[in-house]
């Protein structure tokens, strides 16, 4: 009984390769994974670079949310 092979759940590959959604969703983040270790990468190689380039997307952001709060009905009509 002791020198039997344990066997404690799925150790090994699957028999048959992903298909249909299954395929594309690995597919996809495994490109996923890529591009988020090359931008990290690429951050380490440049930070002043990636700080400035985050500043400005979060000062377009803020200013896009401004000029958009801005914009939003207040009650007055333009047409009476």
């Amino acid at each position: 009984m002791a020198k039997d092979e344990l066997s404690a759940g799925f150790t090994g590959t699957p028999t048959e390769p992903p298909t249909g959604a299954r395929k594309v969703a690995k597919t996809a983040s495994d490109a996923v994974s890529r591009e988020a270790n090359a931008a990290v990468v690429g951050a380490a190689d440049h930070p002043y670079t990636a700080t400035g380039l985050a500043l400005t997307v979060g000062l377009a952001f803020a200013i896009g949310y401004v000029l958009g709060r801005s914009s939003v009905d207040n009650g007055r009509s333009y047409w009476r």
